[in-house]
């Protein structure tokens, strides 16, 4: 039997019209789809729903947070069975396969069992989900650089002002303890932060406040994951801001 191939494909944040046509070709071929929860998921019942019909085996490995339905070491060794058994695999995963997406180590483990791997990337809900909020992370005489920080394990420190953007993915968990850590130094607890709840996706809703508000205001709505949280003065830019928090505003008050 031919040896099969595996295909990481980045899904991105969970509309169809955002997958790449490379990606669409590697899901029209594949034989078998191991699928993420996120963005994934979305991606393939978007696909379906405007009459794409794939003839894939779709085999389901979703992670939420706290609840890891099949473990990382099960996913990596899932995926050289079936491509030893001549398949065509096509690894779905939420965003782009290399941010936060553990797509490096599926890659080493494939290659370092002979098989053929190639990375379709996926556009990260880092940048996608605070763009459909009317949030730039990079904006002329606001941002000139951003960071992308996982929110899965408690950050310590982070440097820089109000003009370095932060974007916190799987933060919500330990939102609080990011606020306060954010408000150190220059950024301070009035900087503005977003939260974009479930984007793309049909409860996408839009929170803003400040490092010192977001955590009350968070648990006071209820706020859940999937949530991308945008900190930084590019968040006066949504339309969702409320004038209050303009740079010229609030850096008045903190004048004062």
């Amino acid at each position: 039997m031919n040896a099969g191939t595996v295909a990481l494909v980045g899904a991105g944040p969970g509309d169809p019209g955002l997958l790449t046509i490379r990606g669409l070709r590697a899901l029209e071929a594949a034989d078998v789809i191991v699928a993420d929860r996120l963005g994934a998921r979305g991606v393939l019942d978007g696909l379906a729903a405007e009459g794409v019909e794939l003839r894939a085996e779709v085999v389901d490995v979703g992670k939420s947070p706290g609840h890891h339905a099949v473990p990382q070491d099960a996913i990596n060794a899932l995926l050289v069975t079936l491509a030893r058994e001549g398949k065509r695999v096509v690894r779905l995963k939420g965003g782009d396969p290399y941010i936060f997406g553990r797509g490096g180590e599926e890659l080493a483990f494939c290659r370092d069992a002979g098989i053929a791997v190639e990375v379709v990337p996926g556009i990260t809900s880092a940048i996608s989900v605070p763009a459909i909020a009317g949030i730039p992370l990079t904006h002329r005489g606001l941002a000139t650089t951003f960071t992308v920080v996982t929110g899965h394990e408690q950050i310590r420190s982070l440097g820089g002002g109000r003009d370095h953007t932060v974007v916190l993915l799987m933060g919500i968990g330990t939102l609080a303890n990011s606020a306060i850590t954010l408000a150190r130094g220059e950024r301070g607890g009035e900087c503005p932060v977003a939260i974009v709840e479930d984007g793309y996706g049909e409860n996408q809703r839009v929170t803003i406040g400040t490092l010192d508000s977001i955590a009350l205001q968070a648990a006071r709505r209820g706020i859940r994951s999937p949530a991308v949280v945008v900190v930084g003065d590019v968040v006066t830019l949504s339309p969702y801001a409320p004038e209050a928090l303009s740079p010229s505003t609030t850096r008045k008050a903190t004048q004062q």
